[in-house]
C-alpha cells in the first residue's frame, strides 16, 4: 500500500506542466498551441528561447530525481540494493508517465526525456554524466535538441549493457525501453531531421561588432 501510495506521489511530481506554466503564466498562451504542440524541453527552447528553455528542462530533471528518490520514505528500500534500483525505476516511470501525461493539464504533456534523465542521475549517476556529456556534444555541433536528445537516449543502454555491464535485469530492459520509447516519441522530428528543416538551437548569440 506505501509503496502505491508513493508511485501516485510519484505521477503527481512528473505531471506538473512546466512548459504550459510558464508560457501561460510569464508569456499569456498555450504553448502546446505552437511549434510541435509538445510541452516539454525541446518546444520551449524552440517558442520560448534559450532561458526559458534551460529552465524547462533543468525543472523536468528535477521532477525525475525527486520522484525517484521517494524511496528514502520506506527504510527497507535503503537497505536493500536489488530493491531499491528496482523500485527506482518504477518511481521514475511513474514520473515519466506524468510528465507525458499530466494530470494538471489535460494529460498532454511532453515527450520525457528530460524526466528520463533526472531518473538516470538518482540511480546512477555516471552513467548520467555520459548521456549528458553526449547530449550537450550532440547540441555544440548540430544546434539540434531533438537529435541531441535522440542520440543520447541511444547511448544510454549502450552504457548499461555494454560499458558498464549493469547487473539488474530490470535495469538493462529499461534502458532498450529508454531507446526505443524516445525514438518512438520523436517520430516528427526524425522526420523533420530528414527533412532538413527541424528547427536550431542556438545557444551562443554572436553579437554584431561596430567598425
Amino acid at each position: 500500500m506505501q509503496e502505491f501510495l508513493l508511485i501516485v506521489l510519484a505521477y503527481l511530481i512528473g505531471s506538473i506542466p512546466t512548459a504550459v506554466w510558464v508560457s501561460k503564466g510569464v508569456f499569456g498562451f498555450d504553448i502546446r498551441d505552437y511549434g510541435s504542440g509538445n510541452a516539454g524541453a525541446t518546444n520551449t527552447f524552440r517558442i520560448l528561447g534559450k532561458k526559458w528553455g534551460i529552465f524547462v528542462m533543468l525543472v523536468d530533471m528535477l521532477k525525475g530525481l525527486l520522484a525517484s528518490f521517494l524511496y528514502l520514505l520506506l527504510p527497507y528500500y535503503v537497505q536493500n540494493e536489488f530493491m531499491r534500483v528496482n523500485f527506482m525505476v518504477g518511481l521514475g516511470l511513474a514520473a515519466v508517465l506524468g510528465h507525458i501525461f499530466p494530470l494538471w493539464a489535460g494529460f498532454k504533456g511532453g515527450k520525457g526525456v528530460a524526466t528520463l534523465f533526472g531518473m538516470v542521475v538518482a540511480i546512477q549517476p555516471i552513467v548520467a554524466l555520459c548521456v549528458v556529456g553526449i547530449f550537450l556534444l550532440v547540441l555544440f555541433l548540430t544546434r539540434f535538441v531533438s537529435l541531441s536528445s535522440i542520440l543520447a537516449s541511444i547511448a544510454f543502454p549502450i552504457l548499461i549493457l555494454v560499458i558498464f555491464n549493469e547487473p539488474e535485469p530490470l535495469y538493462r530492459i529499461f534502458a532498450i525501453a529508454v531507446a526505443l520509447l524516445v525514438i518512438l516519441t520523436h517520430q516528427k522530428n526524425i522526420n523533420r531531421l530528414l527533412n532538413g528543416n527541424e528547427s536550431k538551437t542556438h545557444l551562443i548569440k554572436k553579437k554584431n561588432r561596430k567598425l
